[in-house]
């Protein structure tokens, strides 16, 4: 039954992902794209940039999006579901223990190398994303300007991707002209 596979591939996801949902398109993409085969690379990519830009957590909005796409509504609430579900699980036991635990150096070094480990997982995204998104001088344009934007004039997130959409709207339409 697909609303069970839905489910439970994107609780695969939400239970192997720590450092949100930047740190999820690569397990995303492997589980949903290569395995499964779903969706295809470039609908994962356009979910999750959709997922950005809506309110509400990236990962989770992906998830429902990819559901909706395979099995309409209800598609969309199992992947959301599947998704959340080892979240709530695993944060009301660190809930109950965390006061306890949180002190204890051990317990410290151990999410300081999580932390690490996610930066990585976030740079894999990125470059995966990277080779799909910058195809030709144009968007290689775009993406330099962005980049420059955020990082040297801390530009609005909103703003960013209202010119890339209508950047890439103005160039596509003159090449279909």
């Amino acid at each position: 039954m697909i609303y069970l596979e839905l489910f439970w591939a994107f609780a695969k996801i939400g239970v192997m992902t720590f450092g949100g949902g930047y740190a999820m398109l690569p397990i995303i993409q492997r589980e949903i794209v290569e395995k499964k085969k779903w969706v295809t690379e470039a609908e994962v990519m356009d979910y999750y940039a959709i997922g950005q830009c809506t309110p509400g957590v990236i990962a989770v909005n992906t998830a429902t999006f990819t559901g909706r796409h395979i099995a309409g509504d209800l598609g969309g609430i199992c992947a959301t579901a599947g998704v959340v579900f080892p979240s709530i699980v695993i944060i009301t036991v660190i809930a109950a223990l965390i006061r306890g635990f949180a002190h204890i150096q051990a317990v410290q070094d151990a999410l300081a190398g999580i932390r690490v480990c996610v930066c990585i997982l976030v740079f894999n995204a990125v470059l995966k994303m990277w080779k799909k998104a910058v195809i030709d001088k144009v968007t290689l344009a775009l993406y330099l300007v962005i980049l420059i934007a955020s990082v040297f004039f801390d530009a609005s997130p909103i703003l960013m991707v209202v010119v890339a959409a209508a950047t890439g709207l103005i160039v596509k339409g003159r090449a279909a002209s």
